[in-house]
């Protein structure tokens, strides 16, 4: 597959509410803001979250095929409220190791083993910087409410990456991080970049109560027990038409009758599985001649695109998309590749496949299903 999903580490929201408050085991990650009038000052929640590198350098050394790829963080909206048209969400590299700890928001009295609003890895240790800054790092914080965060920005560097889709009807997080991936990549082979410390999600303006007043968004985090964790999405165009010798042709019916004979139904975590697509007219024109017309294979058009569906949610997975899920073709027949361990285990998918012949758009969904397993 050309779109593989890499899952959190470590994750954990900071409250300027609560700077000494540690929340890294808490099913939700939250960034809102509220103006309490009387209390001066407007709070603030803030997330982090981090991606194993050594998965990151993994997939661009070994399984991107071209020298260029898109990073998308996903993130999964659980509730929300006081969204306005001034909400937007900004996404930035988080400067600083931290530690994700043990607690979480409703627990009496509040855990301080690991990250808060002051602090980077436990109450009174290591506490974010909020002055003196290294070059292209900062901070934002309102009054005596010091902490929140350490990030990198500047336009020489490219991170400030915001996300003006929040008020889509979902409400999910869809941000290219592309940029931010690229120079963890660097710095992990020793060639510039910065160390990955994750990421930190706030909404921008969050200080100006005319802006954001009471807006809250909650998102599921790696702790969840649905099947919405956060991930990153890495894309690449994986296309290759090419059918060497073959004498088949492209279909040209729209009436045509499609199969995944190759499909096993249950995978490995950790296989790469290619589905060969057999493809026929529905009902074939007559010729002489001695062989079956019902043995002779015909090529998808190149405008063709899987997608991958969870059956239980009825949710896209992964979407058509005409870069990154272009349906290939070789000397055999038309496939794709799907690297199992992107998708969540012991659930079930269905397989769309897109095609456009002669104008007219079809999305063949004959029971092309199967299961990812644990083991």
């Amino acid at each position: 597959m050309a779109v593989y999903h890499i899952y959190p580490e470590k994750d954990a929201t900071m409250y300027s509410g609560y700077p000494e408050l540690n929340t890294g085991l808490d099913e939700i990650m939250e960034t809102s803001t509220f103006f309490d009038e009387p209390s001066l000052y407007p709070q603030t929640s803030r997330f982090l979250i981090k991606f194993p590198q050594s998965e990151i350098n993994d997939i661009i050394d070994n399984k991107v095929e071209t020298s260029t790829f898109q990073s998308n963080l996903k993130c999964f909206i659980a509730n929300s409220y006081g969204v306005n048209l001034n909400t937007v969400l900004e996404a930035y590299a988080v400067s600083g190791s931290w530690q994700m700890g043990t607690g979480r928001f409703s627990n009496e009295p509040e855990t301080r083993n690991g990250v808060s609003w002051k602090d980077k890895t436990s109450s009174g240790v290591n506490p974010w910087a909020t002055s003196s800054f290294s070059p292209y790092v900062t901070a934002s914080f309102s009054g005596s409410n010091y902490g929140g965060g350490n990030w990198y920005t500047g336009s020489t560097l490219e991170l400030n990456v915001t996300s003006s889709q929040i008020l889509s009807s979902s409400l999910d997080i869809d941000i290219n991080v592309t940029n931010i991936t690229l120079n963890w990549y660097s710095s992990s082979n020793g060639l510039g970049g910065f160390t990955n410390d994750g990421l930190l999600l706030k909404q921008k303006d969050e200080f100006i109560p005319d802006r954001n007043y009471n807006t809250t968004l909650r998102y599921f985090s790696k702790d969840t027990h649905t099947i919405y964790p956060p991930l990153l999405a890495i894309k690449w165009r994986d296309y290759n038409f090419n059918t060497g010798s073959s004498t088949n042709t492209i279909i040209n019916t729209s009436r045509l009758v499609a199969s995944l004979d190759n499909n096993k139904n249950l995978y490995r975590r950790d296989s790469v599985e290619k589905f060969r697509v057999n493809c026929r007219p529905q009902f074939p024109t007559r010729v002489f001649q001695t062989a079956s017309l019902y043995t002779i294979n015909y090529y998808l058009p190149t405008s063709s695109y899987y997608a991958i569906k969870d059956l239980d949610t009825n949710e896209f997975i992964i979407d058509f998309d005409t870069n990154y899920t272009q349906i290939s073709a070789d000397s055999k027949s038309s496939y794709f590749t799907l690297y199992m361990n992107g998708l969540e285990p012991e659930r079930y998918y269905q397989i769309l496949i897109k095609t456009n012949i002669e104008g007219e758009t079809l999305v063949l969904d004959d029971n092309y299903y199967f299961k990812v397993i644990n083991g």
